[in-house]
């Protein structure tokens, strides 16, 4: 299968913010010029961008650009309109932890740095939006390197949902697994869920394994029980929105559905996702906000209907899945097996 460059998910260009319009995918290469926050926060909202990571990406290089257009000669003025851009970003989508982890980050550099010129404090956010997403990329190779060594090769792995380079500042989580595993000299092949209502499997995941010459077969979402009965599933693995103390995880909706039939088939599932989406305040999956979307998303497909009108329709964005469920949490420290709540009590103590 020939190989395509891969676009970038994200990027600081020119005083601006730009970022690959996957609603537009696999149809369209479109890319959306960011030019104010409000933009940024209308674009996560609207799934221009989406992925706990990359959104997290975005918030950054939200706030950053915010600080840009701050009009205040003084650091208290500016920190007092730094902060409001800081709350309102954070209210973009509830549930990816990642989003509101990236908008603190950037709130402590800007309270932290020792600039008396507020031109040098944003030049600083620029410099930190830009790290994160740096960053972001190391740690999903660093993931990858962990994660490969659960596949063997001719594994035959189902995902849900996207979690790849789009999902990302590039790389990807859980398909950033699947890369690394391909890297590694395996031969891998990935099943794609077509993950309703907003098609991130068929669309995105497929589109993604295909520019990466990467076999890849797209399945409806109620067809992963089937696969697995027949034997042609050897893995699944997924990202995640949020990972609670005790190890529940919150992913697309969807997602326990696929973790409850891999244990009833007795196959692996596993998690792959920074330290960044492990929120320790969160004791469980119960506490854990669920995002509920536009009830259009249900009754219609890619803009056309498919319910009659007038019938009720319910579109929560995300569901839980137990940690009994998971066999094992991939992060960019290694790979977590169960019991998850103590390893990663352990885990942040040492941070």
């Amino acid at each position: 299968m020939k190989r395509k460059r891969m676009p970038k998910t994200i990027e600081w260009k020119n005083d601006t913010v730009v970022m690959i319009d996957q609603r537009r995918l696999p149809i369209q290469e479109r890319y959306v010029v960011c030019r104010d926050y409000r933009s940024v926060i209308r674009a996560i909202k609207d799934l221009v961008i989406r992925g706990a990571p990359a959104i997290g990406c975005a918030a950054a290089m939200g706030v950053a650009l915010g600080a840009q257009k701050i009009r205040a000669k003084g650091p208290e003025r500016f920190m007092a309109r730094f902060d409001a851009i800081c709350r309102e970003m954070a209210e973009a989508r509830p549930t990816a932890v990642n989003l509101s982890w990236a908008v603190e980050r950037m709130r402590r550099v800007a309270e932290q740095t020792s600039y008396r010129d507020v031109d040098g404090l944003k030049r600083r956010l620029i410099e930190e939006a830009r790290k994160i997403l740096k960053e972001d990329i190391a740690i999903n190779q660093a993931m990858g390197r962990h994660g490969q060594r659960l596949f063997k090769d001719g594994f035959r792995v189902l995902t849900h949902c996207n979690a790849g380079a789009l999902a990302t500042g590039g790389y990807g989580t859980a398909l950033g697994v699947v890369r690394a595993a391909v890297e590694a000299g395996k031969r891998i092949e990935v099943i794609a869920d077509e993950t309703r209502p907003f098609l991130q499997g068929a669309r995105l995941t497929a589109w993604e394994m295909k520019a990466s010459g990467i076999p890849v077969t797209v399945v409806t979402d109620n067809a992963a029980g089937y696969l697995m009965q027949q034997g042609q599933v050897d893995a699944v693995i997924v990202g995640a929105d949020r990972i609670a103390a005790n190890g529940d995880v919150a992913n697309k909706i969807g997602t326990f559905m696929v973790a409850v039939l891999a244990r009833v088939h007795k196959i692996p599932f596993y998690v792959a996702a920074p330290l960044s989406t492990i929120d320790i305040s969160v004791r469980s999956g119960k506490e854990i906000p669920i995002e509920q979307r536009d009830r259009r998303e249900v009754t219609h497909l890619l803009g056309k209907r498919t319910a009659p009108k007038g019938v009720k329709a319910e579109n929560p964005a995300f569901d839980m899945t137990p940690h009994r469920y998971v066999s094992a949490i991939i992060t960019e420290k290694g790979v977590m097996t169960p019991s998850f709540k103590p390893k990663i009590r352990r885990l942040f103590a040492s941070r």
